[in-house]
């Protein structure tokens, strides 16, 4: 940040949503759940710290300066602290807020300012720019270019090395827009494919839209979705935010049961309307997409039984002992946490191997969308107890449900020098049902919703 510690940024009451701050207790029930309150120690860095910052601000009893800033910017938005509270209080929709207000308020770099254009305004709303980036990145680590290139948009901690290696284009080609049902008959959905998923974990697509299918549904693809827009909230761009929103919504139109396998996405997208203020049109129709909303799991768990007994052949097909890793935007964002467990106690049981609890399964593993990248050290910090809650477990499988939260697992493994496999619950299930059902068929329909 360019400007001193004592430079106010703004003291405008609009940086803070203050009515909302007036909802904490200040019981002090957050503090043990908070990833940078458990890092430090200091009341700033926790949410009721938080709350106590902005609603000082909003007083005029403290600035918006670049502490403040920096204790906004600190925040993982893990949302842990909402299961805490007894009091309901929302923090989530007032950091996304007080960092929309921050980022028009406080002056930033050239090179911020460029990155910030770049990832937001340029790649992540459209799918050939991100799949150019992708191709780049898959050529600099066939040639040991890899992670040298990459230096001028991630700080050296970043610890790129341990990235992994970006899929062939084959594999990041976007579904089929109708994939048929092949099991028992359970109606149609359609399926958010997301902007950085098909770069990166494509494989975890095909086997949402696979195992959709055996399990009876027609999973509709359209060819307009782009960014959903959850990074751009998370991080204060709530213009760009509300643009990619009207997007989505003219995508998805109002038919179908919108499935989203990104926990992050799906807990920004049923809150969409919260983008819109009452009276503006986009709140009703931003209400009606973010009703449809469902997760995977959601969707998934309820039609397990239409399978029947799992043959020997799906035995083997998973490496046991296996555990599940909660995504904060699925536990807490979405208060989503048994439909999961049940998918993979009975993945695991077709399998025959045991899946184990792992320890804090519910705190931040230190993703939080692009946080690992603008605040590495910190990121790697968060992730370190549960590195060794992970060892502790001798797991070989490791499950989650969100793909920042793979890549960090992934990443995290690689430098720990750990034998364990990270997947997606969509790609436990599709391992098991493909030896229920044949393949699905995939075709393109003229018209998708």
């Amino acid at each position: 940040m360019s400007t001193s510690p004592s430079t106010p940024l703004s003291s405008d009451r609009s940086l803070v949503d203050y009515a909302k701050s007036l909802d904490c207790i200040h019981c002090g029930l957050c503090l043990r759940t908070c990833p940078t309150y458990q890092l430090t120690g200091v009341e700033t860095s926790s949410p009721r710290g938080r709350i106590h910052l902005m609603r000082a601000v909003a007083e005029g009893r403290a600035k918006a300066d670049a502490d403040f800033a920096e204790e906004m910017d600190f925040c993982l938005l893990c949302r842990h602290c909402e299961s805490a509270c007894p009091a309901g209080v929302r923090f989530g929709e007032m950091m996304e807020h007080t960092r929309g207000a921050l980022a028009t308020a406080r002056p930033h770099s050239l090179r911020t300012r460029f990155l910030r254009w770049l990832g937001f305004r340029v790649a992540l709303p459209r799918r050939w720019v991100l799949s150019l980036a992708a191709s780049i990145m898959r050529g600099a680590q066939s040639i040991g270019l890899w992670p040298a290139i990459a230096r001028p948009f991630a700080p050296r901690e970043a610890g790129l090395e341990h990235f992994p290696k970006v899929p062939r284009w084959s594999e990041r080609r976007p579904l089929p827009r109708l994939t048929r049902a092949s099991g028992a008959p359970a109606g149609a959905v359609a399926m958010l494919e997301g902007c950085v998923m098909p770069q990166l974990y494509g494989r975890v697509n095909r086997a949402t839209a696979a195992s959709l299918a055996a399990l009876g549904f027609d999973v509709h693809v359209p060819a307009a979705q782009t960014c959903c827009g959850s990074l751009h909230a998370h991080n204060g761009d709530l213009e760009g935010a509300r643009a990619l929103a009207k997007r989505t919504i003219e995508a998805f139109g109002e038919r179908l049961p919108l499935v989203v396998n990104s926990a992050g996405c799906g807990a920004h997208l049923r809150v969409l309307h919260h983008l819109f203020e009452a009276s503006d049109p986009w709140h009703a129709r931003a209400r009606e997409l973010a009703a449809r909303v469902r997760d995977y799991t959601e969707v998934a768990a309820p039609r397990l039984s239409t399978l029947g007994p799992a043959p020997d052949s799906a035995r083997g097909v998973l490496e046991g002992p296996l555990v599940y890793d909660d995504p904060c935007h699925l536990c807490h964002g979405q208060q989503i946490r048994a439909q999961p467990r049940a998918l993979l106690d009975a993945a695991c049981r077709a399998a025959g191997i045991t899946r184990l609890e792992l320890a804090d399964s519910e705190s931040c593993c230190g993703s939080a969308g692009i946080y690992s990248v603008l605040r590495p050290v910190d990121s790697k910090a968060v992730l370190e107890p549960k590195l060794e809650s992970l060892r502790r477990s001798e797991a070989r499988t490791l499950v989650t449900a969100n793909p920042g939260c793979q890549l960090q697992w992934e990443q995290g493994i690689a430098r720990a020098g750990l034998d364990v496999r990270v997947l997606h619950v969509a790609e436990v299930v599709a391992r098991v049902v493909e030896h229920e059902v044949s393949a699905p068929a995939a075709v393109d329909p003229p018209a998708p919703p």
